[in-house]
């Protein structure tokens, strides 16, 4: 009786925690799925802010060229697509559209609309819900992400940091940035195929015993070729699975299962990519993707000396003697087919924007790259300010990776290094750090958050019976050559088992949740901000009257609004090529240039016409245009861009500001917006500040002002005297192929005296082409390097210009300025490098006598300047034999017999 009553009491209990359990579990689930919704929500909610408040309006410029492109698509078909040779843009020239652009995007927006929305969703509308859309597969794909390369963690951790790295990756304001209501642009899209892709490549390195794992590769190949489609980044997509397979060898796990996934992975994903047209043939012959295609030829040795090796059951040294050889042989066959082909221009070169991120510099060479504020390096404020608390979360998520380093979580580790070095040399690059930051955090989230879980619901406790058996044995046994740990580690633990211990760790773990929660809540605050900030589409303004009154400044589609009605179908809109998207999106009119960079050269024919002299732009823009459009209005207006417009304008017209490469000598003088004499001459300056600032008006022979927008930030001249002969030979002589829809036009011959001028920019990588240009490299990175001196050099040319204009205006001589003997002792008595000696050593060493003479018009103390080793100008014109610079500085009194700190005089250089 007493045993029926103790089993009956036994049954009761087991059922009543089966019930306890199933209910804990119960919530678990549903705690969890709230937070899947809650984080999925979140991620399409904020990033609808712009729709909500401007509508469905596309953003910024190059979101109107993709829109361009995917009406042109939908209206045409695809045949008609990629031949689609558009004479519309880069006026004479025009540009092959469907075989220059990655149209995954465009592809799916045209899908979107015949076959699933139809006509309930017009097609600017779905542009413009795209990227919020992909924002959330993105979001679910970084989540599945974190989760497989956290497999080896307890499940609990693993869950929580996959729905965590959802979290974050939901708000995140690095992948905000491009995926933002309306912003519809080729990154939008693409993080989400880069997330899947990597997802589908960590999925097929799956351990266990599941079969087949690796045809999870053959997915991932397709979700590689939707990115090459969708997006040029498709290159760090290949590198990075290229780069974790090498890795893979190199810490010894390599198998089967990793060589036919990444094999196959390669094959299908290239195979698909090369169909894209604008990619072709380059997987194969682009230096910047030749690591992926070495690394897959690496697998195909190895896998044969593996099969080798267990077919021949080989030793040790055996495999090894082998694999030396096989790869030896290998290395020789490479040497000579690249010694084969190279000569012949097969390897296509590094493009300047992924050059510039290997140097030890910030710039690339290439102005017209420079002068693209997201090509910038990346700053810890900048870090800040689109990851905010991943900056501390992920580090600890990265350092928690370290302990479970699987074939999957390992790819982390190769992401993380790979996306910090990326991102610190290219701002605009903080983008691919978000899917890899938010997938690390969530890790670091979901292990501390499982803990202090476990923690305060007693799971611990129910732990600790478990630990003996076999498992006590081994860690006995490993712990004897360690023993001061052991005694650490046994003392940590019957510490934290104590009642004390377990009140230590109850208050640890909630106050780990409550910092979490705090911090969490002030990061979805933080970037509810952000993303109000840049919901606010850059064509349409947000500003505030004297009264307080918040307006909508729309400027700037009134202007193109104006130009689609008010001029005729042909006319042809000079602009600054950041506007060109949008005068063709929006006016359907002929641009100069829009914001593809494909040439060089005349982009900078733009820049000349924009910051020459009045005549020198009118006599381009009369041949090219039949309207100027302005942006002025203060902030970042043409004015404000315009040295950048000079400096890619002298990079190939080197006359445009003959010994200054950087064109510091167009500007601003100083804070008030004092144009310098140069900026004051140019046909920008005329057009930007006509009737707005004294004595300036646009010569009426020339332009007529047509139109002014209503807050005055866009102004649209039409030209005068426009040479209708240029403009009809255009139109007759464009030249086509074989296949006849590909037909480039021609500069009309009235350009020819100012074409001869130009000579071709050679990028540095240029190796191909044979075309240098190392004096215009080496003075340009000086100047970059040494923006002082720069400025001090052009400041100098800019006061002697602006003097030689007042003693134009007023005839009577300026006197000289004077030192007196103290000044000069002074000065002659101070040994220290400075701009100010550097610009004295390059002007004497070049002999460049005019320009000192300028200096010390304006400043003759500079005569007397000593460097740290006690050189001045004397000793350095004796060392150059510069007779001239002696001359004109024993002319200014400066001895020629002193000594510098090694006791040499400058006769004594002389003599040497």
């Amino acid at each position: 009786m007493a045993e029926t009553k103790k089993k009956s009491s036994s049954s009761n209990s087991s059922s009543s925690t089966e019930t306890s359990d199933y209910l804990v579990n119960l919530v678990w689930v549903g705690a969890v799925a709230y937070a899947l919704f809650l984080f999925l929500n979140n991620a399409y909610i904020i990033r609808l802010q712009a729709i909500e408040e401007f509508g469905p309006v596309i953003h910024e410029f190059d979101p109107y060229f993709n829109w361009r492109a995917t009406q042109y698509l939908y209206e045409n078909g695809y045949k008609k697509f990629f031949t689609w040779f558009d004479h519309k843009v880069w006026y004479p020239l025009g540009r092959p559209v469907g075989t220059t652009i990655y149209p995954g995007m465009q592809f799916t927006a045209v899908f979107l609309k015949n076959y699933v929305f139809g006509e309930s969703m017009s097609l600017n509308d779905i542009c413009c819900y795209i990227p919020a859309w992909f924002g959330v597969m993105a979001t679910l794909l970084v989540g599945c992400i974190a989760y497989e390369t956290s497999l080896s963690c307890n499940s609990g951790g693993t869950i929580l940091g996959a729905v965590f790295a959802m979290g974050f990756m939901a708000v995140v304001p690095a992948h905000l940035m491009r995926s933002v209501g309306g912003g519809y642009d080729n990154e939008s899209v693409a993080v989400t195929a880069m997330s899947l892709t990597f997802y589908l490549w960590v999925r097929s390195l799956r351990s266990g015993g599941e079969q087949y794992n690796y045809l999870y590769g053959i997915l991932a190949g397709f979700a590689y070729f939707y990115m090459a489609a969708a997006w040029g980044g498709y290159i760090f997509v290949l590198n990075m699975v290229g780069a974790h397979a090498a890795f893979l060898v190199l810490i010894g796990r390599f198998s089967t299962n990793i060589y036919l996934s990444y094999s196959l992975f390669y094959v299908v994903g290239t195979l698909l990519a090369i169909q894209v047209p604008v990619v072709g043939w380059s997987p194969l012959k682009s230096l910047e993707q030749l690591g992926a295609c070495a690394v897959f030829c690496g697998y195909q040795l190895l896998y044969y000396c593996e099969v080798m090796r267990k077919k021949n059951n080989l030793s040790r040294k055996q495999a090894w003697k082998l694999r030396i050889q096989v790869f030896s042989v290998a290395a020789v066959l490479g040497a000579l087919f690249i010694i084969a082909v190279t000569p012949k221009g097969y390897f296509g070169p590094l493009s300047s924007r992924v050059r510039g991120l290997f140097v030890p510099h910030t710039k690339t060479g290439n102005p017209l790259v420079d002068s693209v504020a997201e090509h910038q390096a990346a700053s810890q404020q900048a870090y800040w300010q689109y990851l905010h608390m991943l900056c501390f979360m992920a580090p600890i998520g990265f350092f928690v990776l370290l302990f479970r380093f699987g074939d999957s979580s390992c790819f982390l580790f190769v992401y993380a290094v790979a996306a910090y070095f990326f991102s610190h040399k290219m701002v605009r690059l903080i983008l691919l750090a978000a899917p890899i930051t938010s997938s690390l955090g969530g890790i670091a989230v979901g292990r501390i958050v499982s803990w202090s879980v476990g923690v305060l619901m007693g799971e611990d406790d129910k732990k600790e019976p478990k630990s003996g058996g076999k498992k006590k044995k081994k860690s006995s046994s490993s712990s004897e050559s360690l023993p001061g740990f052991k005694a650490i580690r046994d003392g940590f633990a019957q510490a934290s088992n104590s009642n004390e211990g377990k009140i230590v760790k109850t208050i640890a773990a909630v106050v780990m949740c409550g910092s979490l929660y705090m911090q969490a809540t002030t990061f979805a605050s933080y970037s509810w901000r952000i993303s109000a900030s840049l919901s606010n589409p850059s064509i349409i303004l947000k500003g505030r009257t004297r009264e307080g009154n918040i307006i909508k400044v729309d400027d700037y589609r009134e202007a193109y609004w104006w130009l689609r009605d008010n001029t005729p179908e042909d006319a042809r809109i000079m602009a600054w090529w950041d506007y060109g998207y949008q005068i063709t999106g929006i006016s359907n009119r002929t641009t100069i240039a829009d914001g593809n960079t494909w040439n060089h050269e005349h982009i900078a024919l733009l820049g000349k016409a924009l910051t020459g002299s009045v005549e020198e732009g009118y006599q381009i823009a009369r041949h090219l245009a039949d309207y100027v459009l302005i942006w002025g209005g203060g902030g970042g207006d043409d004015l404000a861009k315009s040295p950048h417009l000079a400096r890619i304008a002298n990079s190939v017209y080197r006359d445009h500001c003959p010994g200054d490469v950087t064109c510091r000598e167009f500007g601003f003088v100083d804070r008030q917006g004092t144009p310098s004499p140069m900026m004051e001459r140019s046909f920008l300056y005329n057009l930007h500040s006509h009737k707005l600032k004294p004595g300036v008006e646009a010569d009426p022979t020339k332009f007529q002002e047509v139109y002014r927008t209503k807050y005055g930030k866009v102004r649209i001249f039409k030209i005068i005297g426009v040479s209708r002969k240029s403009k009809n030979w255009v139109e007759e002589n464009r030249s086509c192929d074989a296949g006849g829809w590909f037909c480039p036009g021609k500069y009309p011959p009235g350009l020819k005296e100012i074409l001869d001028k130009k000579k071709d920019f050679a990028q540095l990588e240029d190796f191909n082409r044979g075309a240098k240009d190392d004096e215009y490299q080496k003075q340009y990175f000086e100047n970059l390097n040494n923006p002082e001196l720069a400025r001090k050099r052009a400041q100098m040319k800019v006061e002697s210009e602006m003097s030689s204009s007042e003693k134009t205006e007023a005839p009577k001589p300026k006197e000289r300025k004077t030192l007196s003997d103290e000044e000069k002792i002074e000065i002659y008595g101070t040994w220290e490098d400075t701009a100010d000696t550097t610009l004295m050593w390059q002007l004497v060493t070049n002999n460049a006598a005019d320009d000192l003479e300028r200096w010390l018009e304006q400043d003759p103390g500079a005569a007397w300047l000593r460097s740290a080793d006690g050189r001045g100008p004397m000793w350095w014109a004796f060392e150059s034999k510069h007779q001239d610079i002696v001359a004109i500085l024993m002319k200014s009194g400066v001895p020629h017999t002193d000594k510098d700190k090694n006791g040499l005089s400058p006769v004594d250089l002389l003599k040497e």
